[in-house]
């Protein structure tokens, strides 16, 4: 498994690259601007995950998004950012982005954020895009919709525990109540919901 960092502050680059080495085991690469990022998919072909910082030098917003994910040949590429607005990342997301993830977010959530994309899903902080009631119709926390995405992949609660790296018990509780904030009868159901109503 590789992986590429891409960013021009090099505490946050180095912090980043270390835990994901540490606690998924990949081989992590790291770029200090677009134009090296750049040069090290071309070298060694494409990651099983590109971040890019959306306000490093060479990037240009949007557009070093865009060439990436051609460039990245199909592989996950996503947005790491500070302070990117809502609106940025809805954008990104609909040109293809594997996901959306601030600098800000804990350690143990950007694992599950990685993992998450690497296999194929696409993130983003679900309190980040629907800070709205009506975005939010059954008022689930961010935690619960961690679990909720994890449901919606079939993955069972043992599974959706390490990856969220939760005890199983607490991945339980959650369960319960975002099946009962969704008036479902089960998980299933709950799943069902949240594919209908456009919130997974």
């Amino acid at each position: 498994m590789k992986i590429l960092v891409a960013d021009d502050h090099a505490l946050v680059r180095e912090m980043i690259s270390s835990f994901l080495e540490s606690q998924i085991g990949a081989g992590l690469e790291r770029a200090n601007d677009y134009g090296e990022a750049e040069n090290k998919v071309k070298a060694s072909g494409p990651f099983d995950l590109v971040l890019l910082d959306y306000e490093m030098p060479g990037m240009n917003g949007l557009d070093g998004l865009r060439s990436m994910i051609e460039l990245n040949q199909g592989k996950p590429v996503a947005i790491l950012s500070g302070a990117a607005s809502r609106s940025i990342a809805e954008a990104a997301l609909a040109l293809g982005a594997a996901g959306f993830v601030p600098k800000t977010m804990g350690a143990k959530s950007m694992v599950f954020a990685v993992k998450f994309m690497i296999a194929g899903e696409k993130f983003a902080p679900f309190e980040f895009l629907f800070k709205d009631k009506a975005e939010n119709p059954f008022g689930l926390s961010g935690r619960e919709k961690e679990v909720l995405i994890g449901i919606c992949a079939g993955k069972s609660n043992k599974e959706i525990a390490r990856d969220l790296e939760l005890q199983e018990v607490t991945v339980k509780m959650h369960v319960r109540s975002l099946t009962a904030k969704m008036a479902a009868k089960n998980r299933t159901h709950a799943a069902m919901i949240a594919r209908e109503s456009h919130i997974v």
